[in-house]
C-alpha cells in the first residue's frame, strides 16, 4: 500500500506539470481541462482518508502556489483578474472537500463501479468551480454570474470528467503492479464467478 501511495503522490505531481501545457479551448467558452483535480478526484476515491487528506493539501497547496505567483496570481494570458485577495490555503479546504464527497462513495467503487467515481468527478468539478468563484465573488463583493461563466464551468466540468476514464485506467494498473487492491470486493466477486 506504500508503493502505491508514493505513485499515486508522484502522479499528482506530474499532473500539475501537464497542466502547464493544457490549454484553454476557446470554442467552447475558454472552458479547460483540470487534470491536477481529475487526479486529485480519482486517486482520493482509491486511498483511505488520511492518504486522500494528504492528497489534498499537497494539491491545494501547491494550486495555490501556482495561482499566485507572477502577475494577477499566474500567467496574464490565463489568470486575468487579480486574486491577491484571497487567501493562500483555501484551495486546501476545497480539494479536501471534494475529496470527501469522492470518499462517500468509496463502497460503491470498491465493488467495481468505477463509473460512478468517474460521473461524480465531474459534479465535484463542477462545484469546485462554483465554490471558487463565490469565493472569489465574496472578497470581491460583487456578484455577477453570467450565461458565459455557467457555460466556462459545466463545459470545463464535462471535458474534464470525459478524460476520468484514462485517469482510472493508470491507476488501475498502477495498483496491479504494486499489488495493491483498490476495488477488493470486486476481486472476490469475479473469484466466486469463476469458481462456480
Amino acid at each position: 500500500m506504500t508503493r502505491y501511495t508514493v505513485i499515486t503522490v508522484l502522479l499528482v505531481l506530474a499532473s500539475f506539470v501537464v497542466q502547464q501545457f493544457l490549454p484553454a479551448l476557446t470554442a467552447w467558452h475558454h472552458s479547460r481541462i483540470l487534470l491536477v483535480q481529475l487526479v486529485f478526484l480519482c486517486a482520493a476515491v482509491t486511498v483511505g482518508q488520511p492518504t486522500m487528506l494528504l492528497l489534498a493539501v499537497l494539491c491545494g497547496f501547491l494550486w495555490d502556489a501556482h495561482c499566485t505567483l507572477g502577475v494577477h496570481g499566474g500567467a496574464p494570458e490565463i489568470y486575468t483578474q487579480p486574486v491577491e485577495s484571497l487567501r493562500f490555503g483555501y484551495s486546501m479546504l476545497l480539494f479536501g472537500a471534494m475529496g470527501f464527497l469522492m470518499q462517500g462513495i468509496q463502497p460503491l467503487f470498491k465493488q467495481g463501479k468505477w463509473y460512478f467515481s468517474a460521473l461524480l468527478s465531474g459534479i465535484s468539478i463542477f462545484l469546485y468551480l462554483a465554490a471558487e468563484y463565490l469565493i472569489i465573488t465574496f472578497v470581491r463583493g460583487n456578484f455577477i454570474f453570467s450565461k458565459a461563466t455557467a457555460l466556462q464551468m459545466t463545459y470545463t466540468s464535462f471535458l474534464t470528467m470525459l478524460l476520468s476514464p484514462l485517469i482510472f485506467w493508470m491507476l488501475f494498473g498502477i495498483a496491479s503492479l504494486c499489488g495493491h487492491s483498490i476495488n477488493p470486493e470486486a476481486g472476490k466477486k469475479r473469484r466466486r464467478h469463476a469458481y462456480s
